[in-house]
């Protein structure tokens, strides 16, 4: 488990999460041409209310689905 801190809506935060989160996480927002604290912000504004943590897993969760069924 991992603390970062990340800039969001202006504001910094601490956010904790696996080693494997954090690093699917950054290779989604290069793909997307995006900072890391632009996808934390976007999937922030997406998600109820709640864990951020465990939106982020989740949103990491549903783009690898994605992934798989494309393959």
């Amino acid at each position: 488990m991992r603390k970062r801190s990340i800039t969001i809506h202006g504001h910094p935060t601490s956010i904790s999460l696996e080693d494997e989160f954090w690093h699917e996480l950054a290779g989604i927002a290069r793909l997307r041409k995006l900072s890391l604290n632009a996808l934390v912000t976007e999937i922030d504004k997406q998600h109820d209310a709640g864990n951020l943590s465990s939106a982020l897993r989740v949103y990491v969760l549903k783009q690898a689905k994605r992934k798989i069924s494309r393959a």
